[in-house]
Order: C-alpha cells, then sequence, then structure tokens
C-alpha cells in the first residue's frame, strides 16, 4: 500500500516504514503528526485518486527528527555597476518515518 501526500508546496510517494525528509513540521521529536492532504492511494481495494484530495485519507507518521540541509550560496551580481551580493542559505526539514495509511 502507497499513497502520495502533499506537504511543503511538495508532494511524495509514502509506504509503511519508509522514511522521508519534508520542510520542517512543528511538533517534538518522538511524536506522531497526521498529514490530511493525501492526493492519492493505492491499496487492497484499489486506486483512490483524489479531485484534489482523497476524503477521509490520513497518513500517520512519527517525527524522527529536525535538522538543516547543507548550505548553499546565493549571488547577486549586476554587471558594470559594481552590484555584488554574497548570502548563505540552509533550509530547516523535518524528518518523518510513516507509521500508517488510512482511508475512510
Amino acid at each position: 500500500m502507497y499513497a502520495i501526500i502533499e506537504t511543503g508546496g511538495k508532494q511524495y510517494r509514502v509506504e509503511n516504514g519508509s522514511t522521508i525528509q519534508v520542510p520542517s513540521l512543528p511538533g517534538d521529536v518522538g511524536g506522531t503528526i497526521q498529514l490530511d492532504h493525501v492526493r492519492l492511494v493505492h491499496g487492497d481495494s484499489g486506486l483512490l485518486i483524489g479531485q484534489p484530495l482523497v476524503p477521509g485519507a490520513k497518513v500517520t507518521a512519527e517525527i524522527v527528527r529536525h535538522g538543516r540541509t547543507r548550505s548553499i550560496t546565493v549571488f547577486k551580481k549586476k554587471r558594470r555597476k559594481n552590484y555584488r551580493r554574497t548570502r548563505g542559505h540552509r533550509q530547516g526539514f523535518t524528518q518523518l518515518r510513516v507509521t500508517g495509511i488510512a482511508t475512510a
């Protein structure tokens, strides 16, 4: 059984026991979270496609850890104007372990 969920403006394919890394979500490490934005569920009863969401479907996950990704450099420049700006960015993330997929 697998599902396609949406969180943080991105979509992820998840299965029971899989681990995913999503943009930061509130919650404590070891706690559980329910993801309600389920786009598609494929299971024993067949394929359920949402329009845009599958009604009553939920994915439960355990928060494994919070962290920040590696640093990227943001560089801006305007030619011939002596304008240069350098800045770094590290995106926060939450790592989740999927514990269950439920449909209505």
